[in-house]
């Protein structure tokens, strides 16, 4: 008879060989001891030809080799990890792979270095994308209608074209773009992960254009690969602001502000834990028509400083309760009187909706948005989950 415990080193060995990112090993000085399948995959080389032959900086291009010894390797030696590296691996015909690297040095129980343990997430896609992405920008400038087509179908790129479908739960998702020439920097997403959880972001990047295109582009990729990797929302947020702060180039900066969460549905309910860097705080509309804000206060902007903080809380859903995350598009918004539309103005505004689902509650926002005609100058983007109540609306 077959025990659980072989159950489980073999799932475990297979999730290792098979996972959908690479995974390797090293000595300190650098020697490989293991790689998973889906790295050889990637590189076209043998494991006879690594494990112990070859040096993980071998593997790079010759300016990668140069930064691995001058930076990569003493960050790890002196912290003792070292995340969201952009490097490039050479695979075994020559052409290189855009790669993200992320590693942590092992400790013996008294404290002695034993071994160096690495991720490698492939970045081709985000890569080709951004050269993609700016090159049509470029081509576009000199004709106003171009532009304006060319802004709105990329926008449509930067967001998730349709939400998936979560059991016994409503989500929806708006976004209100300030201008038909400019592509924003507001974004949003919901995906699975393993165990029937789900993760989930809303944020805001800074300024506007191809600038903000690319950076929106880089900080969705790095959030689904964070989380992946490590789904605590705090993790995600801080692999996000390393990836943000190496980022930097000339005098650009490269900043957010993001709400990432993860949720874990149950029998009559939903756990969700969020984190928030800088980010206005989400707003919990319960069954009995209360409203709330959550709040994230001390929660710093993602990629300005080396150590930010990050706040985390959590907060269960009931039947027919819905978390509503927002952009400051529609907390920065004038009313007709030129007052600014703040957050008690917006939790005011759902205290009055009584029970209402996610998808009930985006439609009354975004109508509100309209209502507030040139007075929205920013974009803004919406993103709502509720528990389903059973079908004679009692909990």
């Amino acid at each position: 008879m077959i025990s659980h415990d072989n159950d489980a080193r073999d799932n475990f060995a297979d999730l290792y060989e098979n996972a959908p990112c690479g995974y390797l090993s090293t000595s300190m000085d650098g020697t490989i001891v293991k790689v998973n399948g889906t790295l050889l995959g990637w590189l076209g080389i043998g494991r006879d030809e690594l494990v112990g032959r070859r040096r993980f900086a071998d593997l790079l291009t010759v300016g990668g080799r140069i930064y691995h010894e001058t930076h990569f390797a003493p960050m790890l030696h002196m912290h003792g990890e070292a995340g969201g590296i952009a490097l490039e691996l050479v695979r075994a015909d020559g052409t290189r792979l855009p790669v993200l690297v992320s590693s942590t040095v092992k400790t013996s129980a008294n404290g002695t270095a034993e071994l160096i343990r690495t991720t490698v997430f492939d970045a081709g896609d985000r890569r080709s994308y951004e050269q993609e992405l700016l090159r049509a920008l470029q081509e576009a400038e000199q004709e106003r209608d171009r532009v304006q087509l060319l802004a709105t179908t990329l926008q449509r790129t930067l967001l998730p074209p349709s939400l998936p479908d979560i059991p016994g739960m409503d989500v929806a998702a708006y976004y209100h773009p300030a201008s038909a020439d400019e592509v924003g920097g507001d974004f949003y997403d919901l995906f699975p992960l393993a165990d029937g959880t789900w993760a989930f972001f809303l944020g805001d990047v800074s300024g506007k254009g191809a600038e903000a295109a690319v950076i929106t582009s880089l900080v969705r990729y790095t959030l689904r690969a964070a989380a992946v990797y490590d789904p605590h929302p705090v993790a995600v947020l801080e692999h996000l602001n390393t990836v943000l702060i190496q980022e930097q180039i000339s005098t650009t900066a490269r900043f957010c502000t993001a709400i990432h969460g993860l949720l874990e549905p149950a029998d009559g309910g939903a756990t969700i834990t969020l984190a928030s860097g800088g980010h206005p705080p989400a707003l919990l509309i319960r069954h009995d028509g209360t409203a709330e804000l959550l709040s994230t206060l001390g929660g710093q902007l993602i990629g300005a400083l080396h150590d930010a903080r990050f706040v985390e809380l959590q907060v269960h859903l009931r039947p027919g309760d819905t978390l509503l995350l927002y952009s400051d598009g529609l907390t920065e918004a004038r009313t007709h009187g030129r007052v600014r539309y703040d957050e008690e103005y917006l939790r005011d505004f759902a205290a009055t909706l009584g029970t209402s689902s996610a998808t009930e509650t985006v439609a009354a926002v975004s109508g509100l948005l309209a209502g507030f005609g040139d007075g929205v100058d920013d974009d803004t983007a919406l993103l709502a989950l509720s528990v389903r109540l059973d079908e004679e609306g009692q909990s």
